[in-house]
């Protein structure tokens, strides 16, 4: 276990997470993301031309030029500044969607607001806020919200619930009581899209119902699989009692595949972000023909982004490459075929 000295501020957490997430392995132990059941069945003779693959999608009432979102991982910290300005330079080059972490930080201390701030780098991506959902038990409101979006000039708001993280920190909030009312409240009251996303445990169907009928625009899934943050917790871990605590969550939560079809029973009609553990653009195509809209990574481009824009330019280029031969090679033109396309399941 890494030795982390424990200063209660969201600011050093911010400097714990990128560094864990950098430096230690925090992959679920055994937990998979279910993606590896699916295939895609060949297509031989898919009577197109790759040029003529159209991989864009509409989201928000802006067109992504692929389907990828740079998943929701940081802020609140001058390293989490450089890595989000990497992160965004790319994205705009790409025209690929972007989350910001979450943005307490910057609304405690506005002195921290720079480290979210990315439109300098990219004016036209579309591009998330980022606010815990359980902070709505603690004081924040419209009010707070709306100072997210302002921060950033947000596309959308995300309201992020990780409940189990937060209840194996030492300095968790923990009170998730009543939470679904206010989260109505606040997509009533905030003047942009509000997205519902979980951190790494994924949605059940019935919670996806029920956040559809609270007013979310969007769901993203972010299953089981990949980042496991009671791993990350058991890094930071003050005492060997809290450790323990942590680590025996390694393997909790839904496979991101199975968080991707209960969203789509539950809500068929909001667009479905499928987020945790994808690798690859064949894990996002396989995402989007499960029913997904998009599919969203953090870690390798947290990875990518510590060392250079170069390196996540590369990676987007890598994805993009990957999701539109899969299309190819499975017969899908355009997003709204692959979606359609049946998948083979072992």
């Amino acid at each position: 276990m890494t030795e982390v000295t424990q200063i209660p501020t969201t600011e050093s957490r911010k400097v714990d997470h990128i560094k864990i997430n950098l430096e230690q392995n925090v992959q679920f132990p055994r937990l998979t993301t279910g993606f590896e059941r699916y295939r895609f069945l060949h297509q031989a003779l898919p009577e197109m031309n790759l040029k003529d693959v159209d991989a864009s999608v509409k989201l928000f009432g802006k067109t992504l030029r692929a389907p990828v979102v740079i998943s929701s991982m940081t802020g609140g910290a001058e390293l989490a500044h450089r890595i989000n300005q990497r992160l965004a330079e790319a994205a705009q080059q790409h025209g690929v969607a972007m989350g910001l972490g979450s943005q307490r930080a910057g609304i405690e201390k506005p002195e921290l607001a720079y480290s979210y701030q990315v439109r300098n780098v990219a004016p036209d991506i579309v591009l998330f806020a980022n606010i815990g959902a359980v902070q709505l038990n603690y004081a924040y409101g419209e009010r707070e919200c709306r100072r997210a979006v302002d921060m950033i000039e947000a596309d959308a708001l995300i309201l992020h619930f990780n409940v189990l993280q937060e209840a194996v920190q030492p300095e968790g909030d923990t009170n998730f009581a009543g939470l679904l009312g206010k989260v109505e409240t606040i997509c009533k009251a905030v003047p942009v899209p509000v997205i519902a996303k979980e951190v790494g445990w994924g949605f059940s169907e019935q919670n996806v119902r029920d956040l559809a009928n609270a007013g979310v625009s969007a769901i993203d899934v972010a299953g089981a699989g990949g980042t496991s943050w009671s791993e990350v917790e058991y890094h930071r871990a003050p005492s060997t009692f809290h450790a323990q605590v942590a680590a025996s969550f390694a393997d909790w939560g839904i496979p991101t595949a199975d968080a991707v079809r209960y969203a789509v029973a539950a809500a068929p009609h909001l667009p479905i972000i499928a987020s945790g553990g994808l690798r690859n653009g064949i894990d996002v195509a396989k995402a989007i023909a499960l029913g997904a809209t998009a599919g969203g990574l953090a870690g390798p481009f947290l990875k990518a982004a510590d060392h250079s824009v170069d390196s996540v330019d590369q990676l987007l280029r890598e994805i993009i490459t990957q999701i539109r031969i899969t299309m190819l090679c499975s017969g899908a033109r355009t997003i709204t075929d692959l979606q359609r396309t049946p998948l083979l399941k072992d």
